[in-house]
């Protein structure tokens, strides 16, 4: 696999180096390695890579929550907006 198709694939899932490396418990710096082509990237790494980015582009992004913020209401028909207080003692 090229290190470009190595990028083109982790921007497809949405990836940075750092959440493969996190991902795969590996260290980060063999995850950049690869993405510069100093490493070689496994072919079971990229044949997973491969399968993800179908995966996403399969399930698409679900565009009903576009523009959603926090305080609006919950199917309950109640508003779970953090009042005052809430917010207070969320910052200590």
């Amino acid at each position: 696999m090229t290190p470009a198709r190595f990028t083109e694939f982790l921007l497809r899932i949405r990836w940075t180096p750092i959440n493969l490396a996190s991902a795969l418990q590996c260290d980060l710096s063999w995850v950049e390695a690869m993405e510069v082509g100093n490493a070689e990237v496994p072919v079971g790494l990229a044949a997973w890579l491969e399968t993800l980015a179908q995966c996403h582009e399969a399930a698409g992004i679900p565009a009903t929550y576009r523009e959603r913020g926090h305080s609006e209401e919950r199917p309950d028909g109640k508003d779970h907006s953090l009042s005052g207080t809430a917010l207070r003692h969320r910052r200590r």
